[in-house]
């Protein structure tokens, strides 16, 4: 169980709100989190992806992958709607209630600092990283 009242004090958060684990979007999203992983630890930032899977796809992603941060689990998509990112999506003519693919940039008293709606994968993280 994670709440952001641990990380109050720290110098912030990045949490961001993906798909599915394991599909190409997701993955290449993760990954780029986990190679410059060394520079959000510099700025004193904790990553913490979140998506609605469950705890066992989260453990065999971050394995698979070799992720160096947590995969948060929001099965019931509390905290997708709390943040707005749980959305109705349409996807070859199919609707379906998923997450829309964001971050958000949390400051160290707990606020929201930024945030990145319908996020394209190539270039986000450095996007983020020039936003702390």
């Amino acid at each position: 169980m994670y709440s952001l009242s641990q990380f109050k004090g720290k110098k912030g958060v990045l949490l961001y709100f993906y798909p599915k684990d394991d599909t190409p979007g997701c993955t290449k999203e993760a990954c780029s989190f986990r190679d410059t992983f060394p520079h959000f630890t510099k700025k004193g930032v904790q990553v913490l992806g979140v998506s609605n899977d469950d705890l066992e796809s989260h453990g065999k992603f971050r394995k698979k992958y070799d992720l160096n941060f947590p995969l948060l689990s929001d099965p019931d998509h509390k905290v997708s709607e709390a943040y707005g990112v749980y959305k109705l999506k349409n996807n070859y003519g199919r609707d379906y209630w998923g997450i829309e693919r964001s971050s958000f940039i949390i400051d160290k008293e707990g606020k929201i600092k930024k945030i990145f709606r319908r996020v394209k994968v190539d270039g986000h993280t450095e996007e983020i990283l020039s936003n702390l």
